[in-house]
This record gives C-alpha cells, structure tokens and sequence, in this order.
C-alpha cells in the first residue's frame, strides 16, 4: 500500500509499548496513599496513552486547571519514575516488527508526547529501542502532537523527507499529527485510542488490528 517508504516512526504508549500497568499503577498509589479504594487496570487503561492528566482524570476526576494539578502532577511523574519499567512490556509482534524492518532496511524511530524525563530512561532500559534511529519527547520541540514539529524532528534526525516516512498511532492526535507533517499515517487499533474507539473517523490512511499486519502495507 505504501510505496517509498524508507523509515517507519511509531508512537510510544499504546502502540510500541504496553505501559498501563505502570502509569495505571503510580496513579493508584496515590488513591490508596489517601485512604481511596483501588481501582481496576481496565479503569486506567483506555486514557494510558494521555500520561499524567489521563490517569489523574480517571483517579480523581481532576482536570488540569485543578487548583492543585500541578503539585498532584509532579507527585504522580515521581511515582511513576520509580516503577516505569517494573511492568512495562512491548505488545506482543512489537519485537518481530522492529526486527523485520530492520531486515528490509528501513530505519525506525520513535514520536511521543511523553517527556524526554521518561522517554530517555525508558527507550535506554529495554534493548527493543536499540535499532532505533530517531526518539523525539514531547518536550523535545517547541509543539508536542498534534503540532507536526515532533513528526518532522524525527525525519531529520533520520535524514529524510517527511514524505518518506509513515507514522503509526494509537490515539487520533497521532493521525492529526502525521497527515500535518505530509506522512502517510497507520491507526494502531489493538491499542489505548485515548477511549475514544471510533477510529474510522480519525482520517488514517490505513489501520492495523496487531503490530506485525504492518508489514502487509510495507510491500
């Protein structure tokens, strides 16, 4: 389906990883720290892929113009710091993809919201994000997505034409993102969707129910 290709870039949360065990877990300590009942991962998960303000919505209905989000934020990131790899696991086909792309020789790369306070340690504790040839942060341009500057920072730290690359994303500030940057975007529908599930209304150019059925678009 895509033609030209040279690299791949993915999401982080969501897409390349399943990290809503730890998110979900930093934000529930919280609750049971303040005498609140725990809740369920399930109850975490859909808004894993929003980081600090989706877990603090979903544990204690707080927006960030909250009087004290900031100060709950910066309580829920060090919780987080502590554990961010103790359950964090790639979805299953994640490693086999990057292996294959690297076979075809496609450069790979990584574009996400979450900081490079995370994003550094986490991409250098697991040996998947080894082959990687680009990791851009939220906080590594002046934009986070849906701003396209994140998308096309990867492409220059690859040495491409935005053109070249497809983008491939779990939530629909993904797609929003890559079609701005003039990339051919991929919905990644096995994972958080920000829960909101209606993922044909999102504008991807195509939609992959497992990692490894991207391949299938790459020949």
């Amino acid at each position: 389906m895509f033609k030209q290709v040279q690299a791949v870039l993915f999401d982080l949360d969501g897409t390349l990883i399943d990290s809503a065990p730890d998110l979900g877990a930093a934000a529930d300590q919280m609750r049971t720290e303040r005498g609140l009942a725990s809740l369920p991962l399930d109850a975490y998960r859909p808004m894993a892929g929003a980081g600090a303000r989706g877990m603090l919505g979903i544990a204690f209905g707080m927006t960030p113009d909250h009087a004290d989000f900031l100060a709950m934020r910066e309580e829920f990131f060090r919780n987080y710091e502590r554990r961010m790899t103790s359950n964090t696991r790639a979805f299953d086909g994640v490693p086999d993809l990057l292996q294959a792309l690297v076979k075809r020789s496609l450069l790979w790369g990584v574009v996400t919201n979450k900081s490079m306070r995370f994003t550094g340690p986490l991409t250098a504790a697991m040996p998947l994000f080894a082959s990687a040839g680009a990791v851009v942060g939220g906080d590594s341009t002046p934009h986070s997505k849906p701003h396209p500057a994140p998308l096309l920072e990867a492409a220059r730290q690859l040495g491409l034409a935005p053109g070249r690359c497809i983008y491939v994303g779990d939530d629909e500030r993904d797609i929003v993102a890559g079609r701005a940057a003039g990339m051919p975007t991929v919905a990644a529908t096995y994972g958080y969707l920000g829960g909101t599930p209606e993922v044909h209304g999102w504008g991807a150019d195509a939609s992959i129910a497992a990692p490894l059925d991207l391949l299938s678009l790459l020949k």
